[in-house]
């Protein structure tokens, strides 16, 4: 049989998956397996999640691949396990031991660790990452015994808080900005306490206004027929509900499709911007007098979804 010949044809497929990934499988192989169930055309995810990591994976598909930036920037939250008196070479439980500590603070000491660590801060990313440098991952340098410099990232912690102690373990409620390694949160915080530290497991439960709550499993949605999996898909401008919006009337709208920028009362900022019949036509940016496309959906033979 010819595999090409045995593929089911790609469609045209715009919206927004809510998924619940597994343990054990990377975020781009969940991507690519949601992608090949809905079989879509074009697909993106909102944020990595390790192997070592389950929860939320917002996946974007077709048109709403235009607005991923806004989840990608969105806050995050997750449940963390951190384990003290062990130290790896990744930072987790995967990696190989580097060092081991005895485990001497109380719950008090975590308390005051963790509050130490709330607000904005500066973290160094972990040579164990898929961040890049000079066209390779970090990780590629790290397995090939290659150092290279890391430089401190901004982030933000916005709340740790202590769900369970139970020694060696902790169970952390971590609500974080953009760019924020939790296991070098876990490492960080074992140094703080004298102890070493790893993570030994992540859920995210939270990526902006989304929740686990309305996430699908791959089991789940592969459980269903084709067109059942489509209804599971939030609508392109789903990433942006918590943006201000602005409604055109149809010369306005039509005028902004075409590049021009129509006049506009509504204060400078940026917002997600409606036609006629609550028809989505994009993000545009508002300067007090008029306004400008920023990016601007097209969806096929023009009728959106």
């Amino acid at each position: 049989m010819n595999l090409n010949q045995a593929r089911p044809p790609r469609r045209v497929v715009d919206g927004v998956l809510l998924l619940d990934k597994p343990v054990g499988l990377s975020s781009n192989a969940a991507l690519q397996r949601a992608k090949r169930l809905l079989e879509a055309r074009k697909a993106g995810h909102t944020g990595t999640l390790d192997p070592l990591a389950s929860g939320l994976l917002p996946l974007c598909f077709g048109e709403a691949t235009k607005f991923a930036q806004v989840l990608l920037d969105a806050p995050k939250r997750y449940t963390a396990t951190i384990r003290f008196g062990r130290t790896t070479t990744t930072g987790d439980a995967e990696g190989a031991t580097v060092e081991e500590h005895p485990v001497l603070f109380d719950r008090g000491d975590l308390e005051a660790g963790l509050a130490a660590l709330v607000g904005p801060g500066m973290q160094v990313p972990p040579a164990y990452s898929a961040l890049k440098r000079d066209g390779r991952a970090y990780y590629e340098y790290a397995r090939a015994g290659i150092a290279i410099e890391r430089r401190p990232r901004e982030i933000e912690i916005h709340a740790l808080r202590l769900l369970e102690w139970a020694p060696p373990d902790a169970v952390v409620d971590v609500e974080c900005g953009k760019g924020t390694y939790v296991r070098v949160l876990a490492e960080d915080l074992g140094r703080a306490l004298g102890a070493g530290a790893h993570l030994v497991a992540l859920r995210r439960t939270a990526t902006g206004g989304f929740g686990l709550s309305g996430a699908i499993t791959l089991a789940a949605l592969e459980d269903l027929v084709v067109e059942a999996r489509l209804a599971v898909l939030l609508p392109v401008d789903s990433p942006l509900d918590q943006m201000p919006r602005v409604d055109l009337c149809a010369a306005a709208a039509t005028g902004l499709a075409c590049g021009q920028r129509p006049a506009s009362g509504v204060p400078a900022g940026r917002y997600r911007a409606y036609g006629p019949e609550q028809r989505f036509l994009g993000t545009v940016e508002a300067d007090g007098q008029c306004l400008r496309a920023v990016r601007m959906a097209s969806f096929a033979n023009g009728v959106q979804p």
